[in-house]
């Protein structure tokens, strides 16, 4: 990237976002340090008013604004593929905000770009599953507002294999996307500690007017206690299993969801090692989809547990 590009990218960074780290940038665009602080003094020679908070970064006077910079090809094409991801939002509200954006932006492309995003549209579709969600359909907009008002939330929520409902009163800390579905992250009062929630078993949600308390963990300060759970050894229990190759590759995506450690590859068979808090339930269940093409080397109590399991099975053929 020439200077100059690079010092309008610069520029739109600061416009993007309230506050820009020098050290950010300079790892954005692969330049020292003392490199940025000369773009960021040629900004401000052209009469950009940038204002430098020692130690914390750069911010735009507010309200200042340039007019949009002309859009590459690539980016425009970039436009289509978002507009494709969000048409699989169930959200209706944050659609129908992200269509709104998506006009704006589009009202500055070139009229090439115009035409090439116009005509990528007509050759991509996004095929809706015939599996109908019961979930509200602003529950992703609300939880957004919750997170970034500090409110707490009230659910009418169906846990997993429930028949009937709770009511929940949740602090949301954040929103993932995991397996194809929606979660968000949040204290829930009703079992005051921390909990996840698939939004689509959620059947209302309400924005409140409740606080969320001043102690209540980031996403990312939980993200950290949780995986220095994980990290403690002394209740986990050692797994080793060996799997058919040809079975193996089917298996990796999936692996990391039951402690995956390592593995190691012979001629015939991998070698797997797992660390696992549940080996005799969600775990043996995970390996009966593919018992027929592996060996358990350890634990014993898991080879028990899977004998056990098989009974019961051929009870009900």
């Amino acid at each position: 990237m020439n200077r100059f590009d690079r010092i309008t990218a610069i520029l739109i960074q600061l416009q993007s976002k309230r506050l820009v780290k020098a050290q950010d940038l300079a790892k954005r665009f692969e330049v020292s340090l003392r490199t940025i602080y000369r773009d960021i003094r040629t900004l401000e020679e052209a009469g950009v008013p940038i204002f430098g908070e020692a130690g914390s970064g750069y911010s735009i006077m507010d309200g200042f604004r340039l007019p949009p910079v002309m859009f590459t090809k690539e980016e425009a094409t970039a436009f289509v593929a978002a507009e494709i991801i969000m048409e699989n939002i169930r959200d209706k509200v944050i659609r129908k905000n992200f269509e709104s954006s998506m006009f704006k932006i589009k009202s500055v492309l070139k009229n090439s770009e115009k035409n090439l995003v116009e005509e990528l549209e007509e050759q991509i579709e996004v095929r809706q599953n015939k599996f109908k969600p019961t979930e509200v359909d602003n529950a992703l907009d609300i939880l957004f507002k919750a997170i970034t008002e500090k409110k707490a939330v009230e659910i009418t929520y169906r846990a997993f294999a429930k028949e009937k409902d709770t009511q929940r009163l949740i602090e949301p800390i954040g929103v993932y996307h995991e397996n194809e579905q929606w979660y968000t992250i949040g204290f829930c009062h009703l079992r005051n500690d921390y909990r996840h929630f698939r939004i689509d078993r959620m059947q209302a949600i309400h924005l409140t007017k409740t606080e969320r308390a001043a102690d209540r963990l980031s996403m990312k300060e939980y993200e950290k206690r949780q995986v220095a759970k994980k990290q403690s050894l002394e209740h986990m229990e050692k797994i080793v299993i060996k799997v058919d190759k040809p079975v193996a590759l089917y298996l990796q995506e999936r692996k990391h969801h039951f402690g995956f450690v390592s593995e190691v590859d012979y001629d015939d068979y991998v070698e797997m090692t797992f660390l696992s808090f549940y080996p005799e339930n969600g775990f043996a269940r995970w390996y009966l989809m593919f018992a027929d093409h592996a060996e358990i080397v350890e634990p014993i109590s898991l080879k028990k547990r899977l004998k056990h399991l098989i009974g019961v099975i051929s009870k009900k053929i």
